[in-house]
């Protein structure tokens, strides 16, 4: 079923005839469980015409590095491959996302694209809406519940957008029935970047080549499905006892799946409702549904989601009374990258980030909150916390990155006991980790995973 909700008519175009319907994938990077795909099959299969899927590789995406680029070519190559078996038609080519689609679009009768959050993304899609010729649909497939549906306004907190979405979710929470092309495309002329060899396109790119490949991710739907299957054996049934011990394996690890689009969160939210254990699953639901459309809400809603500005003005102010307390210690941005802290808990959470592009959601609070305690301003550490997020995490530059900083600052959050340096945002110590888990077999299993810290 593919609601009304999620699909939105960007651009109303001259009726004419085309040689294919064109879908523009940039977000949702799959063949399965893909509402914008189906739509656009749907749509080839009314005018009999077959169906192109086309993607732009931009260059430079913002603080992309070469370790996000060939995450996301793994699975680009995986969605030519799929294209290729079901008769569908596929292109990648380099260049602005905006511009390909526009050219890849030219001989299109109707285009499709799917939906995105952030500013660059968004930009593109309005670029195109405004040059295309032909009728562009946006149909929004990267959440359960589409983000203007469940709320026409900036949530305060969870408890504020929970009972909106749990309203909606009968409509929303259903299998997608997919169909498949009635017309087959047939190759011709157009020129597509070869996948073949992710290293080889990465070397290409003019990004940073410093930060390379995680030796535990590996791209593509497929590899998301294997994560999600042992997840559901082996983890969800536990998943509210373990899921803020980072010493554990608790966690489904899906997050960079969920950022490129490679899988999505509807089929993951099915799956985990057929499993047993209704605590468990409530508890990875409202991680997967809430908080994270939550993230959607706040960047979709707010145009500084990225800057310190853009926090709620209660943060600001508190932060701000406290701006001159004496940070002790205090860090630069070398440093807190080397993981050169004073604190061994710390150091392995950044380690894991920057050796595995991953870091465990309860560790990241924790690794976000040590920097602005550490850092000479609050809006220093915002900035600090915020660049190396999005340089290392494979999950970087998404909305759960943004309002995940953020939310050490307050974003999300109520007014807590005065405290040095926080104010009357929410405080996370030392002593509090012990208190919850056994922190030193976390640095244990960083030092399993990357190698001891040398110092």
């Amino acid at each position: 079923m593919i609601q009304a909700a999620r699909v939105k008519l960007l651009a109303k175009g001259v009726p004419r005839r085309g040689d294919y319907v064109f879908y523009w994938m940039q977000a949702s990077q799959r063949l399965e469980c893909n509402h914008a795909l189906e739509f656009a099959v749907r749509q080839a299969n009314e005018r009999r015409l077959p169906l192109l899927v086309g993607f732009g590789l931009a260059p430079r995406f913002p603080e992309a590095t070469a370790r996000a680029y060939y995450f996301m070519l793994e699975g680009l190559r995986e969605v030519e491959a799929e294209c290729r078996k079901h008769g569908i038609g596929f292109v990648a080519q380099r260049g602005s996302p905006d511009k390909v689609a526009l050219d890849l679009g030219r001989r299109a009768e109707v285009l499709v694209t799917d939906r995105a959050y952030t500013r660059t993304e968004r930009a593109w899609r309005v670029e195109v809406a405004k040059r295309t010729a032909c009728h562009f649909f946006q149909v929004e497939t990267n959440v359960v519940v589409p983000v203007e549906a469940a709320s026409d306004k900036k949530e305060f907190m969870a408890a504020t957008l929970r009972p909106k979405i749990h309203k909606l979710l009968n409509d929303f929470l259903v299998p997608l029935k997919e169909s498949g092309v009635s017309k087959k495309f047939k190759p011709g002329n157009l020129e597509s970047l070869d996948l073949s060899d992710p290293v080889r396109v990465v070397a290409s790119l003019p990004v940073n080549k410093k930060v390379g490949p995680s030796p535990q991710f590996r791209g593509g739907t497929s590899q998301a499905l294997k994560r999600l299957n042992l997840f559901l054996r082996r983890g969800l049934t536990s998943y509210d006892d373990n899921r803020n011990d980072p010493g554990l394996d608790g966690t489904s690890r899906l997050s960079p799946y969920l950022h490129f689009g490679q899988i999505s969160p509807l089929a993951v939210a099915l799956q985990v409702k057929k499993t047993r254990g209704e605590t468990a699953a409530a508890a990875f639901l409202e991680e997967l549904i809430v908080r994270r459309e939550l993230a959607m809400n706040f960047t979709h809603y707010n145009e500084l989601y990225d800057s310190y500005q853009g926090l709620p003005e209660w943060c600001r102010r508190t932060l701000g009374r406290h701006r001159r307390d004496k940070r002790r210690p205090a860090y630069s941005l070398q440093e807190l990258e080397k993981a050169g802290t004073h604190d061994p808990y710390w150091n392995a959470a950044q380690r894991q980030m920057a050796c595995l592009g991953w870091m465990h959601g309860h560790m990241r609070m924790y690794w976000g909150k040590k920097i602005l305690e550490w850092s000479a301003s609050p809006e220093e550490g915002f900035r600090t916390a915020l660049e190396l997020n999005n340089r290392y995490e494979l999950d970087g530059r998404d909305p759960n990155g943004f309002a995940g900083v953020a939310w050490c600052y307050g974003l999300h959050d109520r007014p807590w006991p005065e405290h040095r340096v926080f104010g009357q945002v929410r405080t996370m110590t030392e002593s509090g980790l012990k208190r919850k888990f056994d922190a030193d077999r976390y640095v244990q299993k960083v030092e399993e995973s990357c190698g001891p810290e040398r110092r």
